[in-house]
Parts: structure tokens; sequence; C-alpha cells
């Protein structure tokens, strides 16, 4: 299913049977490929062999993303650069003919392509190329961007990292307001972020908070066993996001804490137990517990030997297993029959010994 559809069709309220639990997964390769076009086909191919539903790239150009005054936001021990507009500067390298040999690659691969734009021109001609537009927290209060990208007329998927909930609102509201569909992403903009602060309980928070929207989670926490992704999903996230590299060891800001295609496959293989263990939201006896029903449960039974004609009352009857005779809820109905046999003590009670 497309990222598109699967934004679109969402509902909520839809009484699906069974829950499916299997968020869309994004990773997020960002940079990484470094502005080399073999490195970006690899993280593509390696994506797609983890699981990954999409690969997502991020379109900018240094000099309008960031000042020439821009300090850095990051772990400096593992990205040493102090001026976002420096680190911009190193990776800026793919433009719109590199991104066509992208998505192309991706679609006869079978993943789909996303990037982020961080200005108009990309968001242009990214257009050709993608169907959902994700917006970064970065641009959350960026209305002019978030106008023009709304202009497309796609699915709008929006990361709400370093915001209040006031900012939330009124960027969806935003969003809304231009008739887009939408789905917003928790976050928390630290680079790395600790677990501590990986604050997850907000994803069914914003789920209650907009509860017709489709909510997920983009995530910035060290992968370790990919358990905060395992938690995200069963809180509720229908689309996760997650930095993405072909080598964890490299050095640079959006290696450290990526996850890599080991990585989905193990978050992959949670889910599928996960999903097992989870089973079905809809109550019901299961095909397994038939034996259980039918023998565990406890049916009506004579606790004195009944004579054929005698009025049934209380004394008359018990309760004990197996559930095969005449089901305790219905004992005040039987409660003044009158015996149309004989019955021994110790009979599992049936409602043809009965004239009702």
């Amino acid at each position: 299913m497309s990222l598109r559809h699967f934004i679109e069709n969402y509902c909520p309220g839809k009484p699906d049977f069974r829950l499916n639990r299997r968020p869309y997964l994004i990773a997020e390769a960002g940079v990484n490929h470094e502005g080399v076009m073999d490195l970006a086909k690899r993280l593509i191919d390696e994506a797609l062999e983890g699981g990954a539903d999409a690969i997502k790239f991020q379109s900018y150009k240094a000099d309008s993303i960031a000042s020439k005054d821009s300090p850095s936001y990051w772990d400096l021990s593992k990205e040493p650069t102090e001026s976002q507009y420096r680190l911009f500067k190193k990776y800026d390298r793919f433009w719109k003919s590199e991104y066509e040999v992208l998505a192309r690659y991706c679609q006869d691969s079978g993943i789909e392509f996303l990037s982020t734009p961080f200005d108009v021109e990309s968001a242009r001609f990214l257009n050709d190329l993608m169907d959902v537009y994700k917006i970064s927290s970065s641009d959350l209060n960026n209305k002019p961007f978030i106008d023009i990208l709304c202009g497309f007329g796609k699915p709008v998927i929006l990361s709400t990292g370093a915001a209040w909930m006031w900012e939330v609102e009124q960027s969806a509201g935003w969003i809304q307001a231009n008739g887009n569909p939408l789905a917003l992403l928790h976050c928390v903009l630290n680079y790395p972020t600790a677990d501590a602060n990986a604050n997850l309980v907000m994803i069914p928070e914003l789920s209650r908070k907009f509860p017709d929207l489709m909510i997920g989670y983009s995530d910035h926490t060290l992968p370790g066993e990919m358990k905060t992704l395992e938690v995200a999903a069963l809180l509720g996230a229908r689309i996760i996001e997650k930095h993405f590299t072909h080598d964890k060891s490299l050095p640079g800001n959006d290696h450290y804490h990526a996850m890599d295609k080991e990585d989905i496959k193990c978050f992959r293989k949670r889910m599928e137990v996960l999903d097992l263990l989870l089973g079905e939201r809809v109550k019901h006896p299961l095909e397994s517990e038939a034996p259980a029903r039918a023998n565990a449960r406890r049916s009506l039974v004579a606790a004195k030997v009944i004579a054929a004609g005698k009025i049934i009352d209380t004394e008359d009857v018990t309760w004990k297993r197996p559930g095969r005779g005449i089901d305790p809820r219905d004992f005040d109905n039987l409660i003044g029959s009158r015996a149309a046999e004989d019955i021994a003590e110790d009979t599992v009670l049936q409602w043809r010994m009965f004239d009702v």
C-alpha cells in the first residue's frame, strides 16, 4: 500500500475485526549518501532488504536553509561541525536530476521514494517524484512554506518536535484549512534523544487530541534492540520514521543514532511476534477455547433425586461442570418448571427433562 493511500484511507473508527499493528516504516536516509550516487542506491537496496516501506531523503541547499550564523544543536562529540551552514554545505550536492534518478531506482526496486523539501525549489521538483510531502519539525511554524506545500494538494506528514501543543494545533489547522489529508508524528528534536526524553506517551496523547488524524513517531533514540519503535507501535504509531544508514560506526550527525538493515529486520520480527500475542480486538471465544468452553464452564445439575411431576425449587438444583447442560444463566427460568421424568441425583440437566 502506498503511503498516500495509507493516509487518505485512515479511518480510526473503522470496526476492523483484526487490528493491523504493522506500522508504515520510513527509513530516513537523509543525506547519509554523502553526495555519492552509488551509496544512495545502496541505502535504497538495504532499506528494502531490511523491510522498510519507504526510504526518505532530504532536499536542500545550504544557502537557502541556514544563515552563515547558525549554531549547532547536535552532539558535538559525534558531529564536531559547530555551524549548521557548514554542515549542510558538506551534503547539499544532490538536486533535481539526482533525485529523479533515485525516484526511478526506488520505483524499479519496489520501495516508495520520499524526500523532505526544505525550500520552494525542491518542493516544486519533488512534486513530480512523490505523492506525500513531509514537513520537518524545524518548519512547523513556517506558515508561508506550509501553505506552499499544501498547494500541491497531496497528503502531508508533519513532525512535531520541540513544539508546544498549541503550536501543533495551529500548524495542523493551517494544513487542514487547505484540505490536505494530514498525519502527525510525535518527535523529540534531540540528536540523539535520550531514552528518558523519548516521551512516547505523547503518541496516545496526540491521538486523543486529534482523534481523526493518523498519528506516528519520528525517532532519534539510539536503535539498540529497537524497543523504542516497538513500544511506539504498541502505543498506536501508524507511521514510524527513523534515520537510516549502511554503517552506524561512521562519523557524522545522522549515522550514530540511525538504524541499519539488521535493525529493521529485528523490528519487523518483534512486531510479528507482538501481532501474534496481541491478536484480535473483538471479544469472542477462539476456536482453541471450544473444549474449555464446553467442559470448564458449569451446567445446572440435579442436587437430589427429582420425581416426575415435581415443581422445581432452588433446593433441587446446583451447578457443576461440564457446561453441556442448561446454562446457569437460565437458573431463574428453570425454577417453577415441572419435571417431565424421574431425574437421578447429579444428572446434568437438559431442557427436554422439563415441561416449561
